[in-house]
């Protein structure tokens, strides 16, 4: 049997990309400078849902759903640079203390 008035499917998109240079390589939203590292904190850490993320950032659930579908499938990347960039933080923090926190604690005493 012939189907002659078949709907054409849209080509799938690459949601999720690596670009060396934006983002520090890491793979991200495509269009958009927003990792799938910065999508799981927000959806596991802050505890937002997908429509959230969509929302307050001008996503598609798809894009939303692509990250973490991504995320799945490579916890151990992502796991890990998340934790590289939490020691940056670390020592940055350390290397350049707050002026205002310094501040407030001489204030109080």
């Amino acid at each position: 049997m012939v189907v002659r008035n078949a709907i054409a499917l849209k080509e799938k998109k690459p949601y999720i990309v690596k670009t060396p240079g934006i983002a520090g390589g890491r793979p991200r939203i495509d269009g958009h400078r927003i990792r799938v590292q910065d999508v799981v904190i927000w959806h596991e850490t802050m505890a937002m849902s997908p429509d959230e993320i969509a929302d307050q950032f001008d996503l598609t659930l798809a894009e939303i759903h692509a990250a973490l579908a991504y995320y799945y499938d490579h916890i151990k990347e992502i796991r890990r640079d998340w934790e590289r960039d939490k020691k940056i933080v670390e020592q940055s923090k350390k290397r350049h203390p707050s002026k205002l926190q310094d501040r407030i604690k001489t204030l109080r005493g």
